[in-house]
């Protein structure tokens, strides 16, 4: 039997089959403590993050990442370290065992306790999400309790996910720690699904952020977008009503329009392609935990349901609106120039019929010359005959010069029109 590795590979098929266990969840026991980080950063942010995570790492003793490393998990003594690099952001995810139960009357510590303070307010980027989750095997009742001391009475939006095995709080609120907060109550869960499940709620709160991005883009979009539109219908009631001579500043205002309108979307479009991709994703996750209501609570999917709908939909509106404004401004560009084009056939019609005119006249008065022609040239030749018939009567030519004249008149004038016509006939044919 041929292996595998005779054949002919493709230079990415590695990357494409290991992608499926690209950012697995890893097994997790309670009691946890864990902070997770988003940074929001561009490639020069991402690329000092990786340099980050390495000076960390030099500092433990831990093995380096290589400049394609986008994934990586590290033991840094009791702490647990999970670093992942994405597109627009990278999330540092930081676990830490708790040696002790929590009181009510006392916030546990965060994970991040237990990093080195300096190094972490460092991290490359901008903060867009900080969420301290606690996974907890507290016993029926307690986690209620440890939830409203911990977090705020409204909103408060909890819910059995697992299928009844796991209990989750939260208030989507950021506290004066600057960190928002969430409580996961676990039961019989394995440590592999309780890996998945703080997973999913992680990437809840990390989608969620990311797709809001797209809602400033939208609220500066909507301004540009209504003067877009004003200055828009104003051009279309002047075009309707504007004569020839104002067409090239209509025309030259329109592009212009057209321009800043292709502009704007260029830059927006991206945003919201993502936001719409990240409000999936985020949909998926939601999905994925299979939230049972608890009496009194909001569960997740309907807190985001109706608080995020209005954002979602002003992103989707936007460019909506874009696309829509895109497709009027081409619509009526191309109808001005349109009546442009017309214009400019219609006058170039008169200046060849002008010109028609003109040459009608320009033949006329060349028939004019060439009668005047044949009278000059006759008369010249002619006059030559005139002088040769004298010449020959001493040789016995037996008429006078002046009959000889009188005689050739018709002959000479007949053959010089005739070799006129002729010379006519053969430019024209050609």
């Amino acid at each position: 039997m041929l292996p595998s590795t005779a054949l002919h590979q493709h230079p990415d098929r590695a990357l494409l089959h290991n992608e499926v266990h690209a950012r697995p969840p890893e097994a997790l026991a309670a009691p946890l403590a864990i902070a997770h980080v988003v940074m929001l950063a561009d490639a020069a942010g991402r690329a000092a993050s990786r340099a980050h995570l390495a000076a960390l790492l030099r500092d433990h003793h831990q093995p380096l990442p290589d400049e394609h490393t986008t994934h990586l998990r590290a033991s840094l003594g009791p702490l647990r370290l999970r670093w992942e690099l994405h597109t627009e952001f990278v999330t540092w995810t930081f676990m830490l065992p708790m040696t002790a139960p929590p009181a009510a009357e006392r916030v546990a510590d965060s994970a991040t306790a237990e990093v080195p303070q300096d190094w972490l307010a460092a991290l490359p980027g901008q903060c867009l999400s900080h969420l301290n989750l606690w996974v907890l095997s507290a016993r029926d009742g307690e986690i209620e309790a440890l939830a409203r001391h911990w977090l705020h009475e409204d909103p408060q939006v909890g819910s059995s996910v697992a299928g009844g095995l796991a209990e989750v709080y939260t208030d989507f609120t950021i506290h004066a720690d600057g960190s928002s907060r969430m409580l996961l109550r676990v039961g019989g869960l394995s440590t592999r699904r309780l890996g998945r499940l703080v997973q999913r709620l992680l990437e809840i709160e990390t989608y969620r952020m990311v797709a809001m991005l797209g809602l400033p883009a939208a609220r500066r979009a909507s301004a540009v977008l209504a003067s877009a539109e004003g200055e828009l219908a104003a051009l279309a009631e002047a075009i309707r009503s504007a004569d020839r001579d104002a067409e090239p500043a209509l025309l030259d205002r329109l592009t212009r329009l057209a321009g800043q309108v292709e502009s704007q979307h260029a830059a927006t479009h991206s945003r919201f392609s993502a936001s719409s991709a990240y409000f999936e994703l985020m949909d998926s996750r939601i999905a994925d935990i299979a939230e049972v209501r608890r009496a009194g609570l909001q569960t997740i999917a309907e807190f985001m349901d109706r608080r995020l709908t209005p954002a979602r939909k002003t992103c989707e509106w936007a460019a909506r609106r874009q696309d829509a404004l895109s497709q009027r401004v081409s619509r009526i560009s191309n109808l001005l120039r349109t009546r442009v084009e017309i214009e400019q056939q219609q006058s170039s019609q008169a200046l060849l019929a002008t010109m028609n005119k003109r040459q009608d006249l320009q033949l006329k008065l060349q028939s004019t010359v060439e009668g005047l022609s044949v009278a000059a040239i006759t008369y010249y030749i002619v006059g030559l005959v005139s002088y040769l018939a004298k010449g020959a009567q001493k040789l016995g030519w037996p008429w006078s010069a002046e009959s000889t004249a009188a005689l050739a008149i018709p002959l000479v004038a007949g053959s010089v029109w005739w070799s006129l016509r002729q010379l006519h006939r053969r430019m024209f044919s050609h």
